[in-house]
């Protein structure tokens, strides 16, 4: 038996739920299919014990329910963000259908519809996908990684918790973006010695002037930024920035990690015979994030200079412990004490489950502010859909809006061309 919805929405996280909001807004039917038991589920098992946004609550804005709570300069921890969800699904009343997970989209191309097979043996029709499904789909993980010997426990960051469950002795992180830096800061300051693989993410202060990064990013116009914008299309794939939400908001420098005693290392290349094998490049990847913190506090400078805005004058440490370390492009790990591995090396696109050739070279889907070259596909909760900001909590309300819109035109449309003239309304 198959059965018919007019929308179907895969993924019931932010953007899906977002999505779900415009489209009930609408009077539209549709259906949000998620795979976990309960909302929230990215937030609720693949993110560690003490993760918070980065992102002020001023910026925690789905439609319907934007922030106005007495702490709009803080930052909501993994269990807020969890609950914040939890009570969208319930305020709005949105249709959602859990532990049922999409395994396969194909499109009826002559219909103008879609079949969708389930993990749970149904068949759905649709005239409309909306696949919000998130930008962390598949943990990467090297190949070389099974280099280590068997007795170093390996994590990736998605599955990483605590200090408490690794093994005694060193720590080697294996990335230096947002994720790798703040586990790399919890772990060193609950006691462990870490080694932390550095890579190319830059740094931005959390404050400056007087106010949070994020809001000199918004009036500088950077999360209205277009890929068009961007040094290249790779470009948008790019870690993001040191930066933390925890302890009230705060800068991460590596050169005070330094100081304050973790080892910093060049990208690892390898892993063999219980040595570690690195790249000389570690002067070169703190140069850089120093370059991207001065490049962001001149742009700050200039438009408070081009606007007149009453800002405090400020100016920000310039340490260059990281610099003191020497380039090892080997290091053996008995010597070291490394006992466990985690690897903050970013996500993999997985959009597997759709049959059809809407993808690019990279894996990410070939669209127009979310809208597919195949009619009635759509992509939500990604950045760069078509600006920085719609991978954001902050900023998917926008692409979701835009998408529910297009979905009640082209229904107005199917409407138009599948029914026959004499039962169309005057």
């Amino acid at each position: 038996m198959c059965t018919y919805v007019n929308t179907l929405i895969v993924g019931g996280g932010q953007a899906g739920l977002a999505v779900s909001y415009y489209l009930a807004q609408q009077g539209r039917e549709h259906l949000v299919l998620e795979q976990a038991d309960k909302p929230a589920e990215a937030w609720r098992n693949h993110r560690w014990d003490s993760f918070t946004l980065n992102t002020p609550n001023w910026q925690t804005r789905l439609p319907g329910a934007e922030y106005d709570g007495p702490d709009p300069d803080g930052f909501m921890a993994r269990e807020d963000v969890i609950t914040y969800l939890e009570r969208y699904v319930k305020q709005f009343r949105l249709p959602i259908r859990y532990s049922v997970r999409v395994e396969q989209i194909d499109g009826l191309e002559r219909l103008g519809l879609f079949k969708i097979q389930t993990s749970d043996g149904a068949s759905l029709t649709t005239c409309n996908v909306v696949i919000a499904t998130g930008m962390y789909q598949r943990p990467k993980i090297p190949k070389f990684s099974s280099g280590f010997p068997r007795s170093v426990r390996q994590v990736h960051s998605d599955a990483y918790r605590n200090p408490r469950e690794l093994l005694p002795g060193s720590v080697l992180v294996v990335g230096s973006a947002q994720s790798g830096a703040q586990i790399a800061e919890e772990l060193y300051l609950a006691g462990k010695k870490v080694y932390l693989a550095v890579g190319r993410a830059g740094r931005v202060p959390r404050r400056y002037r007087g106010k949070d990064a994020n809001w000199w990013s918004e009036k500088l116009g950077l999360y209205d930024r277009t890929v068009d914008r961007l040094p290249s299309p790779r470009a948008k794939f790019a870690g993001k920035p040191h930066i933390s939400g925890t302890m009230g908001g705060h800068t991460l420098n590596l050169h005070q990690f330094a100081r304050d005693g973790v080892t910093l290392l060049g990208h690892l290349q390898g892993a063999m015979d219980g040595k570690l094998w690195l790249a000389p490049d570690l002067w070169d990847n703190l140069a850089g994030a120093d370059a991207h913190e001065a490049a962001f506090i001149r742009s700050v400078d200039d438009y408070i200079a081009k606007t007149g805005t009453v800002a405090p004058e400020e100016m920000l440490p310039a340490l260059r412990d990281g610099f003191q370390a020497p380039l090892v492009t080997m290091l053996e790990l008995d010597r070291s004490g490394i006992t466990n591995v985690i690897w903050a090396t970013s996500y993999g696109f997985d959009f597997s489950l759709v049959k059809l050739p809407v993808l690019d070279a990279d894996g990410f889907p070939t669209q127009a502010a979310g809208v597919s070259a195949y009619p009635g596909l759509y992509f939500v909760g990604l950045p760069w859909l078509p600006t920085a900001k719609t991978g954001l909590i902050y900023g998917v309300g926008d692409n979701a809006r835009f998408i529910a819109k297009t979905i009640g035109e082209r229904d107005s449309n199917f409407v138009q061309r599948t029914t026959p003239p004499f039962l169309r309304a005057a």
